[in-house]
C-alpha cells in the first residue's frame, strides 16, 4: 500500500512487536520494524534455557517466519545511526536512509556499568542481548575455572544459574547485607539469599568494588578492602539503562531515558517511545519513571499503538506486579511491599517449613488497609490480587479469602491455621 502512512518501529522486542501486532490489527498502516540485534523478535526471558540446552534458538521465536509477510509488517535488520526528527528521517547503518510519518523507539535497555577501571576488558559482559548470550558461550567453552557476579538481582540470579548448570563454581559480589536488599525486605531477602546459597552459589555480602584486574583479559576482581578475586570470567549485574546512545545529537528530549509524556509522545508530536527506553516525565502515582518489566512494555506497545491509529490513549499501567524465578522458587509480587517501610505500612512474613515456600503481605497498620504481597514457591492469580488492590481490601479479608487467589488451593487449606496463628503472633509483636 505505498500511499498508507508509514510507521517505523525501532526495535524487535516485545514492546515493539507489540505495537506493531496492535497496528496491523485495527489499520492498514505500512510497518517497518527495525533491529540490530536480531532479525526475528524471540522471547528474552528464554535466553537462559538456550545456554542451559533446554531449547534450541529457533524455539525463542515464538511466531513463525511467515507471520510477518502475512501480516505485512516489513523487517529491517539495520542499526539507526542518527535520527533527524524535523524532516522525518532515519539514517542507518551503511548510508541508507528511511522516511517515516510516525515513529516508535523501542530500543531497549544495555548492561549499566559505573566506571571502574578495566571494565571493558575481555570476559567481562553483561547479559541482555542475543549477541551477550553468544558472548557467554564464547567466554566459558574453553576451560573456565572460576566465576564473579558483580552485583545481585535477576539477572544476577540468572546467570548464576546459568553457569552452576556447567559446573563453573560462582561467587556473587553483592553490596548489600543481603540479595536483593534494595528491593526486597529483610526477610524476603534472607530467605532468598539462603535458598541461593542452597545451590552451591557463593553470596559475599557488604562487598564494594575496587577495579578489575588484566591485560587484555580479565584475571581478578579487587575490592576495596584489598582482597583479589581471581576469575576468569565477570558477569556484570549492577541493573541495566535505556539505550539512547543513538540520540545523543538528536532533538529529542532524553534525560536518563526518552522524554514521553502520558500518551507516551516525545516532545516531537509524531516520534513515540515505549518499553525500557522510556522515561516518563510524570509517571502514574506509585510508579518509577522507566520500568524495565517485560508487562509494562508490552502493555506500552498496546498503548501507542491505540494513539497511533487515532484513537488517543494515555499509558495506564494499573496496580505494580511483577514475576521471575530463582533457581527453582517462584517469585511474585503484587502492589507495593516496601524493602523498608516507613509510616504506617507493615509487614507480615510466613515461611513454610520446607523452606522453599513463603509469603510476605504489606499492610496499613492504622487502616488494615492491604497494600501488597510477595509470595515465594505459591503461585498466584494476577486478577485476584489486582481487584482487591483496587477495592481497597482489608488484610483481614485478604487472609481470609487467600485460597480464592492460590492456584493450589489445598495447599492453602493445609496451612491456613498456621498462617493466622502466625499472622496474629507477628501483631502482638510489633
Amino acid at each position: 500500500m505505498p500511499n498508507a502512512e508509514h510507521v517505523v518501529i525501532v526495535g524487535n522486542g516485545i514492546a515493539g512487536i507489540t505495537a506493531a501486532r496492535h497496528i496491523r490489527r485495527i489499520s492498514n498502516k505500512r510497518i517497518t520494524v527495525i533491529s540490530a540485534e536480531s532479525k526475528y523478535f524471540f522471547s528474552r526471558t528464554a535466553l537462559m534455557y538456550v545456554y542451559m540446552g533446554h531449547m534450541k534458538w529457533e524455539h525463542l521465536e515464538p511466531y513463525e517466519d511467515w507471520f510477518w509477510e502475512k501480516n505485512r509488517i516489513e523487517l529491517k535488520q539495520a542499526y539507526v545511526e542518527r535520527i533527524d526528527a524535523d524532516s522525518k528521517m532515519l539514517f542507518l547503518s551503511g548510508d541508507e536512509t528511511m522516511a517515516f510519518d510516525k515513529l516508535i523507539l523501542a530500543t531497549g535497555s544495555v548492561p549499566r556499568k559505573l566506571g571502574w577501571e578495566g571494565q571493558d576488558l575481555r570476559g567481562i559482559q553483561g547479559l541482555v542481548s542475543k549477541q551477550d548470550l553468544e558472548l557467554l558461550e564464547e567466554n566459558t567453552r574453553n576451560n573456565c575455572q572460576k566465576a564473579v557476579i558483580v552485583g545481585g538481582g535477576l539477572i544476577g540470579v540468572e546467570l548464576a544459574e546459568m553457569l552452576h548448570t556447567r559446573n563453573i563454581p560462582v561467587r556473587m559480589l553483592i553490596r548489600e547485607n543481603s540479595f536483593w536488599r534494595n528491593v526486597l525486605p529483610k526477610e524476603d531477602s534472607e530467605f532468598i539469599s539462603r535458598h541461593i546459597e542452597s545451590h552451591g552459589i557463593e553470596l559475599s555480602f557488604n562487598c564494594e568494588m575496587e577495579k578489575f584486574i588484566g591485560q587484555e583479559r580479565v584475571k581478578a576482581v579487587q575490592l576495596k578492602n584489598g582482597e583479589e578475586i581471581p576469575c576468569d570470567l565477570v558477569g556484570l549485574t549492577v541493573g541495566v539503562k535505556p539505550q539512547i546512545g543513538f540520540l545523543r545529537n538528536s532533538e529529542i528530549a532524553t534525560e536518563s531515558g526518552i522524554l514521553a509524556d502520558e500518551f507516551l509522545q516525545t516532545n516531537y508530536p509524531d516520534i513515540y517511545a515505549i518499553g525500557d527506553c522510556a522515561q516518563l516525565q510524570e509517571p502514574p502515582a506509585g510508579r518509577r519513571p522507566i520500568e524495565a518489566v517485560w508487562y509494562t512494555a508490552r502493555m506500552m506497545g498496546e498503548t501507542v499503538a491505540q494513539t497511533i491509529c487515532g484513537n488517543p490513549t494515555k499509558y495506564n499501567p494499573g496496580h505494580w506486579f511483577n514475576s521471575a524465578k530463582f533457581f527453582e522458587i517462584e517469585y511474585q509480587t503484587y502492589g507495593k511491599v516496601a524493602a523498608d517501610p516507613e509510616g504506617n505500612e507493615q509487614h507480615f512474613h510466613w515461611e513454610h517449613r520446607d523452606k522453599k515456600k513463603a509469603v510476605t503481605i504489606a499492610f496499613d497498620r492504622e487502616t488494615s488497609r492491604f497494600l501488597g504481597i510477595n509470595t515465594f514457591g505459591i503461585r498466584m492469580r494476577h486478577e485476584v490480587f489486582d481487584r482487591w488492590l483496587s477495592e481497597e481490601r482489608s488484610i483481614e479479608h485478604v487472609l481470609q479469602n487467600l485460597r480464592e487467589a492460590n492456584f493450589d488451593p489445598e495447599f492453602y487449606d493445609q496451612h491456613q491455621q498456621e498462617i493466622f496463628n502466625s499472622f496474629k503472633k507477628n501483631l502482638v509483636h510489633t
